[in-house]
């Protein structure tokens, strides 16, 4: 796992939930993010696609279970064809 998507990653959170002693790691989930509810589930996607460039589908949007499901899908679209 690419330690440069993850600390960017770790930005995007601290954003969104306004919170600068986020620390995300793989097995983070929504249950261990105060505020991380549907809602702003859909503004962390939007700022990561903002952020690294990218475009989810609708379903992967909300499949995501942990951050680690995250950052794999992140650095698959960031990656050159």
């Amino acid at each position: 796992m690419s330690d440069q998507v993850t600390s960017e990653l770790n930005e995007v959170f601290r954003s969104v939930f306004d919170n600068p002693n986020i620390q995300i790691s793989e097995n983070t989930t929504s249950n261990d993010i105060v505020g991380w509810d549907s809602f702003s589930h859909m503004n962390l996607i939007i700022a990561i696609e903002l952020h690294f460039n990218i475009e989810f589908t609708q379903s992967e949007a909300i499949e995501f279970k942990t951050v680690g499901e995250l950052i794999q899908s992140i650095e698959k679209k960031i990656k050159p064809a």
